[in-house]
């Protein structure tokens, strides 16, 4: 089911944020494994993407990063942005994001998570919105508040962004 349009529910939930949390891997990418000839793995950002991060935090909402991954471009790209709360190669995006809502006394309902994929979905529950992009496991879809109409990679960050900062002005 597709979940493009919001309801008085979703606006109300968008409201409260104020963190907004990303998956890397399909969310900030296309999810894509990338190797060069040296055999040395490659991402691939988008940069409209990283435009409505920028716009987000100038706004005051703050941003950061969940991952059960950890590369160089991802930590590269991060400081780019100005993102400083990476929580990278996380076995378990559950137990870190409490560990770090707690120790930076944040209520998880102000924050919101995007995610693709299977490790996404206990987040989904522990955060006051959830978003996907259509490429996701449908599991992580059904469970979403939001899903964008772009693809992860492709510009759907953007898109949650600009949503984000519509409502919120």
């Amino acid at each position: 089911m597709k979940k493009t349009s919001f309801n008085d529910l979703i606006t109300e939930k968008i409201k409260r944020l104020k963190w907004m949390f990303f998956d890397v891997d399909g969310i900030l990418t296309d999810g894509s494994l990338y190797f060069s000839n040296s055999g040395e793995e490659l991402k691939k950002f988008n940069v409209l993407d990283g435009h409505g991060i920028k716009e987000l935090r100038k706004f005051g909402i703050g941003v950061g990063l969940i991952s059960n991954r950890d590369h160089l471009a991802t930590r590269k790209r991060a400081k780019e942005l100005g993102i400083k709360t990476l929580m990278l190669n996380v076995s378990n995006k559950v137990l870190a994001f409490e560990n770090w809502a707690e120790e930076n006394n944040v209520d998880p309902y102000s924050c919101g998570h995007m995610g693709d994929d299977l490790p996404d979905l206990e987040l989904f529950k522990r955060v006051g919105f959830s978003a996907s992009v259509p490429n996701a496991c449908e599991q992580t879809k059904d469970a979403a508040d939001w899903i964008s109409f772009k693809q992860g990679g492709q510009g759907a960050v953007r898109e949650l962004c600009d949503l984000i900062l519509e409502i919120h002005e």
